[in-house]
């Protein structure tokens, strides 16, 4: 709830500091950097959440304790993690404000870099898949970038290669090609 107020917080002080200083302040409101990189990092927060949920689902079904999945913060960052399995590790990060990163590595002797992000293909109902090609060659993206642009009204549309993103299946997306890729 507190977090919905933020906006009329920041107005409140921008129309107290109006009225101190008296000089009018033409952007009351519309701090965009401030804004985009708060906005970034809750974005993050709640891709961790639901990545810490779809990883427990997966980890608590798994008959083994071998190849569980393991969810780490990053070192001096705000809200980056990473997923790890197998030496595989798939790093979310803030890329800078109203971008986020994902990359996609293996940690072992011959140190794996994918060269490009599988092909997606879009039938009519909406639902993605891989291409044939992109499955067969196996190839995953070296980094993914969803960015944050703004609607007509200021509000915040989170976007991949200039299309709107579904949340959920961003989380199935990434987690199904870790899962996939981090079992070999």
């Amino acid at each position: 709830m507190m977090e919905r107020l933020n906006w009329i917080r920041d107005l409140v002080k921008s129309e107290e500091r109006m009225e101190e200083t008296g000089v009018v302040d033409m952007s009351i409101g519309f701090d965009n950097d401030k804004t985009l990189a708060l906005e970034t990092m809750n974005f993050l927060e709640k891709l961790k959440n639901e990545m810490i949920d779809a990883a427990n689902s997966f980890n608590e079904l798994k008959a083994s304790p071998l190849g569980r999945i393991k969810i780490y913060g990053i070192a001096k960052t705000q809200a980056d993690f990473m997923l790890f399995r197998n030496g595989y590790k798939m790093i979310f990060s803030f890329r800078q404000p109203g971008t986020v990163s994902i990359r996609f590595n293996f940690l072992g002797p011959n140190q794996y870099l994918p060269s490009q992000m599988p092909n997606i293909i879009e039938n009519g109902s909406g639902a993605q898949a891989m291409s044939p090609a992109a499955s067969a060659s196996g190839q995953l993206m070296e980094e993914n970038l969803v960015i944050a642009r703004r609607g007509p009204f200021q509000e915040l549309q989170w976007t991949f290669q200039d299309q709107k993103i579904d949340f959920t299946s961003m989380v199935k997306y990434h987690l199904t090609l870790f899962i996939r890729e981090s079992a070999k």
